[in-house]
């Protein structure tokens, strides 16, 4: 039904497009090198498996959230997402999430596994680099290995399974990686493309409990990425829990969810956890600023005293539990 187990050995194909930059020829050389560095890196951390394959997934996701490597070569906020279905439109137009580098390396960039192969050339329209890596979707795991249902939108679904590459937005001034997306070339790649797997039904719940009683999605209470061994692990979901209804409270909510109500261009998660963390920084210097929440035509929603109080309290005990568990992992590399 899917691609063999184990993986599939795939040489290492770089393929180097001619490049129209308006910047420098040191730049292009350098964006090319980092493309040829980083299509390396990915093949050896996340190679092509069977799309279920929990223990390839596992070394992938590992690898992936480590401060070095990869990781490295992302700088700020990426935004990702798919390409806008109106051709039209240019990437400063579509709809994209926005991230901290350490998320999608733990949680989105670990779904794919990738062959080596790469391109990179320059769009004119858009005046960024494009660099394209070759990949497939892991659409077999268990669901609370997905940082959320992807699966609430059936088309979001579809798009994932059929994705063949992700492409990296590199700005022509610095190469700075700014936006990634994940698409179908179009062209059919046997390596690049596995069997449709029906994901469970969408319960309008973000985050669950199993039948083992154990809340999910795991990989946005940071299991898989945090060691074991971290004692302030177990202190994150209570820590959020608390946030979280004080968010509930301030409406956050009503636009900071995967479906996106609001319709948001650069939309920011804040259901999970992992999600939240990423952008405590950011949401508590919008609270205290009183440029959150919105209402719905974009203007600030007034909250009373009490809920803005429980938000700052919140959001900063929050904060300094994550903030404890990264600097643990700092002085704790490998465990």
């Amino acid at each position: 039904m899917f691609l063999m187990r184990g993986v599939i050995a795939v040489v290492l194909a770089v393929v180097v497009l001619p490049v129209r930059a308006q910047g420098n020829d040191q730049l292009r050389v350098q964006i090319e090198a980092k493309g040829a560095n980083i299509a390396t890196q990915l093949v050896a951390a996340c190679p092509i498996a069977g799309p279920g394959d929990q223990v390839a997934f596992d070394r992938c996701r590992k690898i992936m959230f480590q401060p070095a490597g990869f990781r490295q070569e992302l700088k700020g906020i990426l935004l990702w997402g798919r390409p806008d279905p109106n051709p039209d439109r240019t990437l400063k137009d579509t709809t994209l999430t926005q991230f901290a580098p350490e998320i999608w390396a733990g949680l989105y960039g670990p779904l794919f596994m990738f062959d080596g192969t790469w391109t990179v050339t320059f769009d004119p329209r858009e005046k960024l680099y494009r660099v394209q890596f070759g990949a497939l979707f892991r659409n077999a795991l268990a669901p609370g290995e997905y940082p959320y249902p992807f699966w609430q939108n059936a088309k979001k679904w579809d798009d994932y399974e059929k994705a063949n590459a992700i492409v990296f937005w590199a700005r022509p001034d610095s190469g700075a990686f700014v936006a990634a997306q994940f698409f179908n070339t179009g062209v059919a790649v046997a390596h690049l493309k596995s069997s449709a797997h029906p994901p469970p039904v969408f319960d309008g719940n973000w985050m669950w409990t199993d039948r083992d009683g154990k809340t999910q999605p795991q990989p946005a209470l940071f299991q898989g990425l945090f060691a074991p061994a971290n004692p302030f692990l177990s202190q994150l979901e209570p820590s959020y829990r608390d946030l979280a209804n004080a968010m509930r409270s301030g409406h956050c909510n009503d636009c900071h969810v995967p479906n996106n109500p609001a319709g948001m261009k650069r939309l920011v998660l804040l259901q999970t956890p992992a999600h939240a963390a990423s952008e405590i920084v950011r949401v508590m210097a919008a609270v205290r600023n009183n440029r959150m929440p919105e209402d719905d035509v974009g203007l600030y929603r007034e909250i009373d005293d009490g809920t803005k109080a429980a938000l700052l309290k919140y959001g900063a005990a929050f904060e300094a539990v994550v903030n404890a568990a990264r600097d643990w992992e700092k002085s704790h590399p490998g465990q």
